[in-house]
């Protein structure tokens, strides 16, 4: 059986909600339908405007739509989403079971970006959004916030930040 878009996208939004709880952050939904934004995070202090979308693998390739289909009488509508409107795409694949963060003040004013999760044929290193640099809780400390589960002496988690912020590693390609 096909899932609907709508069927899709309530996937990605529950695996992204999943993910940020699990790394200590609040998640709270707009109570109506119609926003540009699925969900927003509580950062502590700052709260995260975040659209959900589901990324579609293509080969070594994800595919993220970074704008809104709507079905109009002269057909479909695309519109873009702006950083007025949102501060991150939330990209969940169901194929890999990841999610991943883009943050709009890399990545405005597209209408897809292409994540890669193996080099290309042509070793191509320049222009190339490695997908692993945008995993979920890497992608956090851009905007301040560095989730990390630690253990309490009872077993339970909770979060901590890591000190320094630089602390956490990641990956050169």
């Amino acid at each position: 059986m096909e899932l609907s878009t709508n069927q899709k996208g309530a996937i990605a939004e529950s695996a992204v909600a999943h993910t940020a709880i699990k790394l200590g952050l609040g998640v709270f939904r707009p109570l109506s339908d119609g926003e540009r934004c699925d969900l927003i995070l509580d950062l502590r202090p700052r709260l995260l405007r975040v659209q959900c979308k589901t990324a579609v693998r293509h080969g070594a390739v994800l595919a993220v739509p970074f704008h809104s289909s709507r079905r109009r009488s002269a057909g479909f509508v695309k519109r873009i989403y702006t950083r007025d409107e949102i501060d991150a795409v939330a990209a969940y694949s169901q194929e890999l079971d990841r999610c991943f963060l883009l943050p709009m003040s890399e990545f405005g004013a597209r209408t897809y970006v292409q994540l890669r999760l193996a080099p290309s044929r042509n070793h191509q290193r320049a222009g190339i959004n490695w997908a692993d640099d945008y995993d979920f809780a890497v992608t956090l400390k851009t905007f301040g916030a560095v989730a990390q589960l630690g253990e309490r002496r009872a077993g339970s988690a909770k979060v901590r930040g890591s000190s320094p912020l630089g602390s956490i590693r990641v990956t050169e390609r």
